[in-house]
């Protein structure tokens, strides 16, 4: 099934799972230290959270999440065709997952972002929080922001995934 994406910056993880739980009658799929995501029945929604203080209550960004590769190539070929210039990422780590993506800009500058999940990444820090993983022991304390929201990457290497900065949840 595809569904629409809306990624927004929230103050507090926590508040925020607490909210959304409530406001769909759903738990997050996926937690991870500062994201969460629900993938809601009714209505179809992707719902990514990233704690982002200082920028809570604005949107990180819009997509697609789409049912198979199949449906990927599909939309690439057709937005080509309309003549849209596509940002194509193979094989990336976002969100605490693997994917396989295309980006496309509208007019007023928000991006879009057509994907698959190919699998799960970071499945050891699920339901911990910043400060758990901060107080490990044999951590730096500051994990950066691509770790703090678990979002963007490079490609996938060895069947590891590696969480690196990049343009997906940097708004």
């Amino acid at each position: 099934m595809s569904r629409i994406q809306l990624a927004l910056n929230v103050e507090s993880i926590d508040e925020a799972v607490q909210f959304y739980s409530t406001l769909f009658d759903t738990r997050p799929a996926k937690r991870r230290p500062g994201y969460a995501n629900f993938a809601v029945e009714n209505p179809a929604l992707k719902l990514v959270l990233f704690e982002n203080p200082g920028k809570s209550g604005t949107l990180n960004h819009l997509g697609v999440e789409r049912a198979s590769m199949d449906e990927i190539v599909e939309q690439a070929e057709r937005l080509e065709s309309a003549g849209l210039t596509l940002d194509v990422e193979g094989d990336v780590v976002c969100c605490y997952a693997r994917q396989d993506k295309h980006w496309v800009t509208g007019p007023d500058g928000q991006r879009w972002e057509n994907y698959v999940v190919l699998a799960d990444a970071g499945a050891d820090l699920e339901g911990k929080s910043l400060a758990d993983v901060q107080a490990a022991p044999g951590t730096a304390g500051d994990l950066g922001p691509a770790t703090a929201g678990g979002c963007c990457g490079s490609s996938a290497a060895d069947g590891e995934a590696e969480v690196t900065a990049t343009t997906c949840c940097a708004n």
